[in-house]
């Protein structure tokens, strides 16, 4: 049934995968660059996430002569686009708490990676201070990280699409 459905072949999947990783990319510098939005910690964990989850798409592509190393960068990539999703989902709710109940902020993130040791500078990366509550920016009632989820979401779905029908694909009709 998976293979009767009239969505892309994997090559052209993850060509999709990977341009949709440059273009959130593109657009998270202009909002940084170009219109002066600050990033918070979990905005860059998010970042991290979809930059990976684009090279594990490019991996695929160059691994698709290898069925097994093909789905393993499958199942590698819809794994870091799920824990993406889960920093997203954080930071939604970091934003959606009431004011007394935010974290404090701290100092700046690269002032915490000059000073302090390196797990607690990645500690504040996965899990947000007080700057992580802040919105500047809504589309449609929701936040950047909050359409972030939504992309991330889209990614596990489109993965696990892909991984499904390589597995279930004869290795001789590839």
């Amino acid at each position: 049934m998976l293979n009767s459905l009239p969505l892309p072949s994997n090559k052209v999947g993850y060509l999709l995968i990977i341009a949709f990783s440059i273009c959130s990319i593109i657009i998270a510098l202009f909002a940084q660059y170009g219109l002066g939005m600050e990033p918070c910690p979990l905005c860059i964990s998010q970042r991290i996430f979809i930059i990976a989850v684009g090279i594990t798409a490019v991996l695929a592509l160059i691994s698709q002569r290898w069925r097994k190393i093909e789905i393993g960068f499958q199942g590698l990539g819809t794994l870091i686009a799920f824990i993406g999703g889960c920093v997203s989902a954080r930071h939604v709710w970091i934003q959606n708490l009431p004011a007394d109940q935010v974290p404090d902020c701290g100092p700046g993130l690269g002032y915490m990676f000059e000073t302090r040791p390196i797990f607690d500078a990645l500690s504040l990366l996965f899990t947000g201070d007080g700057n992580c509550a802040d919105i500047n920016f809504s589309f449609l009632g929701l936040s950047i990280p909050g359409w972030t989820l939504v992309a991330f979401v889209g990614l596990v779905i489109f993965l696990l699409f892909l991984l499904i029908r390589t597995v279930r694909t004869p290795a001789d009709v590839k």
